[in-house]
């Protein structure tokens, strides 16, 4: 429900008439919606933290009796007090008009965070998978994705290359929450929900991003394709924006009645100088393989608004054609406009060529010059067609100062001349490069092959609602990512972890270096959750959350692509396959490892005391490579591989000096004192980032909660 619908609820609740009055106003109103996207920003979501410790001041929930299946209590309560002997904790209701309270047992709370509430994260690591030596760690967490975002600002602000995301797609499924409630396709706020939801990730990821140069993908069906557009356009004002049509099914899916749909959409949006980058063929199910080798010769004929005589006088000039050997003899001057073409006399034997009329009926030109005409012909780079001198039919093409570059290179082979003396090129097998188009048709994409299909062999008898296919990622980030072997990759849906391992895919292409951060909640399948709920289990407990997405799904079968093994050490059957075919089996050298997001409290972490879970924000920020420093350093100070941590500011000379080693990116520096910390700082090598403790850890979070 919106905020107002909130507030309406509770009027009707204390006095119905005035109640009724205000709702009969408010939805005359809401019917009268301007133009352009308008929806209701829904107040704020909350998510429930069953793995969050009480503490005095929380806001909870209590909880149902066990094995009961219905919704419990939605009423949030604050806590005034808690009796660890007694193991209860003293409740007072929140925005209630009369004073209510209760004493509950601690283990029948549930913490709840809404989103307007400042959060000061950690993580906590759950275990790793180390295969690729020095190489920097893929990051997998577990947790709220809008408070992992908020977590994200302190490590990776401004520093993504990449994100791609695959969100709900809002079919009224039961395939996504908000405020703890399913979103069923009968709910008359499912849009605007979704679109509050998409709307409060979208604006803290633009802060992730690099502003200069990156990328931000988003797939997306029919369902909100146009209401996303909307608000893309919306968020990211000045940005380039383009679609993508990928065929994911080609046997195609329909409810009856109606067109079978074998489609779905990619969004992509540019930030600074991104652009997409030229690939080797990618072929559609009508192209084989002798055609991705074919060089484009350009039509001499310029096409389009430019091809009239008046944008280009230089290029109006006669191309005397010999009939007789099918052959082109020679190139005129441009014609000066005061003279007719009839001026011109043709060498004997030829026939003056001149460039047609433009479609608007106007006199058109040549796409090149006579000058440059005279040369590509010297070098076999302009050539005549099959003519028709009946019917003027003279097909002139040549090869654009782009392909001619490629030519000289080499990149294009040259494997002769014809008896005219036209060159015959082609690109070397499977190297041609081409502008990707925004229609996709590709073998690699259908999700039921290369998604339900691969993930099934990795994760037997472990199932996931319409995973990616593996290789529609790997295609979509090699557009912008080809020349980036060291880009950091951001994905905050990340579901069956196909992102991650299409970046581990891009690694093993080219020997790169890129980490993935995939970020998903432990969300228990609806129908599962009823029977583990019958069980008389909750959200928190062993047993429930080993089946939660992030455990389940995610987690595994990162490790299972990392090490070519099902969670059982079974070898994982299959191969690779299209561009780089290996056995799954054989794995990657690579590093991963898993958290878990932490919520700490404000003066734990001003004290110290929260040390061991801010730790791995501070070596993700020094960017996830080697080894952590998890505890507090006896002496003082530590220096790990990327990073150094002062804690004693008195140990500030064998400090510095162990920061002259080379490789080192950020030294962190406990003090509650601004000028030791800027003394400390001058004394630092060049290319080290200082950083306060806590000083900017609080700051941070203060800053992206508006405070």
């Amino acid at each position: 429900m919106s905020r107002l619908t909130d507030l309406l609820a509770r009027t009707k609740a204390k006095d119905a008439q005035l109640g009724s009055d205000l709702e009969r106003e408010f939805k005359a109103l809401s019917s009268r919606l301007p133009f352009g996207l308008n929806f209701e920003r829904h107040s704020p979501e909350a998510v429930e933290l069953p793995l969050r410790p009480i503490r005095k001041g929380d806001k909870v929930r209590v909880l149902p009796e066990r094995g009961v299946t219905k919704k419990g209590d939605q009423r949030l309560w604050q806590v005034k007090a808690i009796h660890k002997a007694k193991n209860l904790a003293d409740l007072e209701l929140l925005d209630s008009a009369e004073v209510e309270t209760q004493s509950v047992a601690l283990d029948d709370l549930v913490v709840v965070a809404e989103f307007r509430d400042t959060i000061y994260p950690g993580l906590v690591s759950t275990g790793k998978v180390e295969q690729g030596g020095d190489k920097p760690f893929h990051t997998i967490i577990n947790g709220e994705n809008y408070h992992v975002l908020k977590a994200l600002t302190y490590t990776h602000r401004g520093k993504v290359d990449a994100i791609y995301i695959d969100p709900p797609y809002n079919t009224g499924a039961k395939d996504w929450k908000y405020n703890n409630d399913y979103v069923e396709a009968d709910d008359l706020y499912r849009h605007s929900k979704w679109l509050a939801m998409m709307e409060r990730r979208l604006l803290v990821a633009k802060e992730l991003l690099k502003p200069f140069d990156s990328i931000l993908i988003c797939s997306i069906d029919e369902d909100e394709v146009h209401r996303l557009a909307l608000l893309l356009e919306q968020i990211f004002s000045g940005s380039r924006i383009q679609m993508i049509t990928t065929v994911i099914n080609p046997k195609g899916a329909s409810l009856g009645g109606d067109f079978s749909r074998v489609e779905e959409h990619l969004f992509v949006i540019y930030f600074g100088a991104r652009v997409v980058a030229e690939v080797r063929d990618m072929l559609d199910e009508s192209k084989n393989a002798a055609a991705s080798q074919n060089v484009k010769w350009s039509s001499l004929i310029r096409g389009g608004a430019q091809g009239v005589r008046t944008d280009s006088p230089g290029a109006f000039y006669p191309v005397f054609i010999d009939c007789e050997s099918s052959r082109i003899h020679s190139f005129g001057e441009a014609l000066p406009w005061d003279e007719s073409k009839e001026s011109v006399v043709p060498p004997k034997g030829t026939v003056a060529v001149w460039p047609p009329n433009h479609p608007s009926g106007v006199e058109g030109r040549w796409g090149i010059g006579p000058d440059k005409a005279r040369e590509l012909l010297s070098k076999g780079a302009l050539r005549l067609g099959k003519i028709n001198p009946d019917i003027r039919k003279f097909p002139m093409s040549y090869l654009s100062s782009g392909i001619m570059g490629k030519v000289e290179s080499g990149e294009i082979e040259t494997i002769g001349k014809k008896p005219d003396g036209t060159l015959v090129v082609r690109y070397p097998e499977n190297t041609k490069v081409t502008q990707p188009k925004t229609v996709w048709k590709m073998p690699s994409h259908n999700a039921g092959e290369y998604g339900s299909k691969l993930l099934a062999e990795m994760l037997p008898k472990r199932k996931f609602p319409f995973p990616k296919a593996l290789y529609a990622v790997e295609d979509a980030l090699k557009f912008f990512l080809s020349k980036k072997p060291e880009a950091v990759i951001l994905d905050f849906f990340a579901g069956s972890g196909t992102t991650a391992h299409a970046v581990m895919r891009l690694n093993h292409q080219d020997d790169g270096s890129r980490q993935c951060i995939s970020v998903t909640n432990n969300e228990v399948a609806a129908e599962e959750q009823k029977v583990l709920r019958e069980r008389g289990l909750r959200p928190g407990d062993v047993e429930w959350e080993k089946y939660g997405i992030c455990d389940y799904i995610t987690k595994p079968r990162v490790a299972a692509a990392i090490t070519g093994k099902t969670p059982n050490g079974d070898p994982i059957n299959g191969e690779y396959k299209f561009i780089d075919e290996f056995p799954i089996a054989d794995g990657f050298e690579e590093n991963a490892e898993f958290f878990t997001l932490t919520y700490e409290a404000r003066s734990a972490v001003n004290h110290n005391l929260a040390y061991a879970r801010i730790a791995p924000l501070l070596w993700l920020r020094a960017g996830a490579q080697g080894r952590r420093i998890d505890k507090l350093p006896a002496e003082g100070w530590e220096v790990a591989d990327n990073y150094g941590l002062l804690t004693e500011v008195d140990q500030a000379t064998p400090f510095i000096q162990a920061m002259s080693k080379a490789g080192l990116r950020v030294a962190y520096i406990v003090t509650d004192d601004d000028r030791r910390f800027q003394a400390i700082t001058k004394r630092l090598p060049d290319g080290v980032e200082p950083v306060r403790l806590y000083e900017s850890y609080l700051t941070n979070f203060s800053f992206t909660n508006g405070e």
